[in-house]
């Protein structure tokens, strides 16, 4: 098996040193040569051992157990009487002792990065007796170093930045690389720092690991990032050291290098005059290389014709410059704006003042477009007053409003009437005079807002509104009214002079200088002796009694009329009516009950019983009412007549005749006399609906002999047939006798006619009508021709 070159080196490494401390692991035991110290009692004698450091290779690969050195007593006479042990740290797991002859080995692999020494103790004892022949001593076992770990960056790989256009040896970052090794041992752990990728924009300090620029005026906008590979050695560099790597990653930082520059010199846009304020017309940027902070701007309108018109502000998420409308724009009055407009970065670096300046102007161009504007009227807001006495057509005010265009349309006005529901008011289309509808009620409707309705007549399409407000002012058109409705009691032991209810009155008018009211009672009542009536000049009045004790068995409830009239102009008056009822009050004047009834009543029932008896009473009488209007109604018949006719027998399905005995079903006369007045008659069961044309009735029938003939030839062929049917069965014959006052309505009599009616057209209605045709045309193919 051949090895290479590093290999080859580290194994001669290995070799030299194993020879060169062989000798020194070697731990004898001296025998003094010194006479034994005495002392009285028992005799004591020097240590016979002494100790030196054992140190073994780590990372040893032979299959052998690894020799670190011997232990060996004066005692030890090499009969084998002696015997040694171990014990401490990796005692007999990883350290072994013979303990005949004391030699020390190691039976695994050591590493020193993971432990640096072990602590032991040795003794020798007797192999008879067991016990210890020298006292117990401690040593030490040093693992000895190899060159086995390359270097490690512990906190790679790297970010870093570093803004741009820096100069040459500015510091971007520090790397710093991290070896296992021994480093008080040789050059195992001692690390050097190169540069692998990345050159020739950055370099490394080999010694701190410092990454610095190694060229000028690196752009951000030409590249922003770069790619590092640096490498750490140790062996301080040298052949056959170990070596590590990680990577950096620099980000060139923006800086403010670039300045603003618009794409274009000028810039035109087309606006809609109608277009409202606040509403963009467009958006302009200025070009920046530069991002964040370095490309914020600022633009504004430094000349043109527009300064007032429109503003120009920034979008902080995209840099541009907005342009809004500060004013409406109005075609017929300007139809272009000119706009100087200037852009400039908010930071600038001083260091890179020559590469300015920061900042561009632009001109922008705006052309106003003409469109067909609504109707406008010269006032957003129109108030108007009316008194509420105004009559019907009563002028209120004006409104007025005009095309904006060109062309100067003339214009319709009209109501919304879903601002005026009840139609009050009406407005002029031509002039726009508002003018009252309905008589008005200030007390319905103080305040009337409308809009008014402004259209083109030549394009009804726009429409303009306006606004207006209709106070109604008030007049004095309602009476003075009590405030509340009183409930006013007098205690029957009542005093002269008391006050038994303090009143006050409402007027739903309302004067400028607010309501004043007079009391007073009537003219009839004014005389009574049971009670006054104090007006206190404050709007309210005081009933008080006039005499002594009240009785409720002589009356339980008074009526005083009230007299009140209010202060308008003309003033208005009511009266109204106050209910007195006279209580039985106790101690302190509390109405306990107010019924005159209550002296009348049995003492065996109470109110409430009574009224429980009443309303049982008057549930029976509606039961018996109810039931007694059902069976008249049953017995009624279904055609009014105040006679029974012999129709009825046709109603009535389920009678059967009684016989040639049966004389009482109808009159017989009623056949026999044609001159009987028969009226239409009416179903009680059927609710007439629609009543159709008829034949008029006439109410005398002339004597007719044809009829009574003809009836009469009829009754006796039934007295004679022995097959007839019953004698108060009904006989129905289809007899029209020889004319009537219509004369003959049938068609069949028509073709003997001398009509010069001519029935040709009926040829020409189609072949529905060809029969008719046939039988009354005059054609050569008529049937009787």
């Amino acid at each position: 098996m051949k090895l290479g070159k590093v290999e080859f080196c580290h194994f001669l490494q290995i070799i030299a040193l194993f020879l060169c401390l062989s000798g020194m692991n070697q731990a004898e035991l001296s025998r003094s040569r010194s006479k034994p110290y005495f002392q009285s009692g028992r005799p004591r004698t020097k240590r016979s051992w002494v100790w030196n450091q054992f140190f073994v290779l780590e990372e040893y690969m032979g299959t052998d157990p690894l020799y670190v050195g011997k232990l060996h007593s004066d005692v030890d006479k090499g009969d084998g009487s002696i015997k040694y042990i171990l014990s401490g740290e990796g005692a007999s797991s990883i350290f072994i002792i013979d303990e005949n002859t004391g030699d020390i080995h190691a039976t695994k692999r050591l590493d020193r990065e993971e432990q640096a020494y072990y602590t032991l103790r040795a003794q020798a004892l007797d192999r008879l007796t067991n016990k210890p022949v020298e006292p117990e001593s401690e040593f030490v076992i040093k693992i000895q170093d190899i060159n086995d770990n390359e270097p490690k960056f512990l906190d790679g790989p790297y970010t870093a930045g570093v803004p741009e256009m820096s100069p040459v040896g500015t510091s971007v970052v520090q790397v710093t690389a991290t070896d296992a090794d021994d480093p008080t041992y040789g050059n195992s752990a001692r690390v050097v720092y190169s540069i692998l990728q990345g050159q020739p924009y950055f370099s490394v300090e080999p010694k701190t690991g410092i990454i610095k620029t190694a060229l000028p005026n690196m752009d951000r906008e030409a590249k922003d990032q770069y790619l590092l590979v640096i490498q750490a050695k140790d062996m301080v560099g040298q052949n056959g050291g170990l070596s590590g790597t990680t990577s950096v990653t620099v980000t060139l930082t923006d800086v403010n290098d670039n300045p603003p520059r618009f794409p274009r010199r000028s810039y035109q846009y087309n606006v809609p005059e109608s277009l409202p304020v606040a509403s963009v017309v467009a958006r302009i940027k200025a070009a920046d290389a530069d991002v964040g902070p370095n490309a914020e701007m600022e633009y504004k309108i430094v000349d043109g014709d527009g300064l007032g018109v429109f503003k120009i502000s920034v979008d902080k998420d995209t840099q541009e410059g907005i342009i809004t409308i500060q004013k409406e724009l109005d075609f017929e009055a300007k139809t272009s704006y000119t706009l100087r407009i200037e852009a400039a970065n908010k930071h600038i670096d001083p260091r890179f003042q020559s590469l300015g300046p920061f900042s561009d102007m632009t001109t922008v161009k705006i052309i106003v477009e003409d469109v067909d504007e609504p109707p406008v009227f010269t006032s957003r807001l129109y108030s108007m007053v009316v008194s509420e006495a105004a009559k019907v057509g009563t002028i209120i005010g004006t409104v007025a409003a005009h095309d904006p265009d060109v062309l100067s349309s003339p214009v319709r006005y009209s109501i919304d009437r879903n601002t005026d529901l009840e139609r009050y008011f009406n407005i002029d289309a031509n002039s726009g005079v508002i003018t009252t509808a309905k008589s008005l009620d200030r007390e319905t409707n103080a305040v009337h807002n409308i809009t008014v309705l402004a259209m083109e007549s030549q394009n009804p399409a726009q429409i303009g509104r306006g606004y207006v407000a209709i106070t109604i002012l008030d007049i004095n058109d309602n009476a003075p009214e009590f405030a509340m409705d009183y409930e006013t009691t007098v205690c029957e032991n009542a005093q002269p002079g008391q006050v038994i209810q303090k009143i006050s009155a409402v007027d739903k008018d309302d004067p400028p200088s607010g309501h004043q009211f007079y009391f007073s009672l009537t003219a009839e009542a004014a005389n009574n002796h049971n009670f006054t009536l104090q007006d206190n000049k404050d709007n309210t009045a005081s009933v008080l009694t006039r005499r002594n004790g009240f009785r409720r068995q002589e009356q339980s409830v008074f009526y005083l009329p009230i007299f009140i009239v209010d202060s308008g102009s003309p003033s208005l008056s009511s009266t109204n009516t106050l209910t007195i009822r006279v209580c039985d009050c106790d101690a302190d004047g509390i109405a306990q009950t107010c019924n005159a009834e209550a002296y009348i009543l049995p003492a065996g029932l109470s109110t409430g019983a009574l009224i429980a008896i009443l309303a049982c009473v008057l549930t029976l009488l509606v039961l018996v009412l109810l039931i007694v209007t059902m069976k008249r109604r049953k017995k009624e018949p279904l055609i009014f007549d105040e006679e029974r006719d012999i129709r009825e027998n046709i109603v009535r399905y389920d009678d059967e005749g009684g016989g040639e005995e049966d004389t009482e079903a109808f009159d017989m006369a009623a056949l026999r006399n044609l001159n009987i007045i028969r009226d239409t008659k009416t179903r009680r069961d059927v609710t007439p609906e629609i009543q159709f044309l008829s034949r008029p009735t006439f109410k005398s029938i002339p004597d007719n002999v044809i009829f009574r003939e003809f009836i009469w030839e009829r009754l006796k062929e039934a007295d004679v047939d022995p097959c007839a049917p019953p004698y108060d069965s009904l006989q129905t014959y289809a007899f029209e006798g020889n004319g009537s006052v219509a004369e003959s309505l049938s068609s069949l009599d028509s073709i003997s006619s001398n009509s010069d009616q001519n029935y040709d057209y009926l040829s020409d209605w189609g072949p529905r009508f060809k029969r008719l045709a046939d039988m009354y045309g005059t054609g050569p193919d008529s049937l009787y021709s």
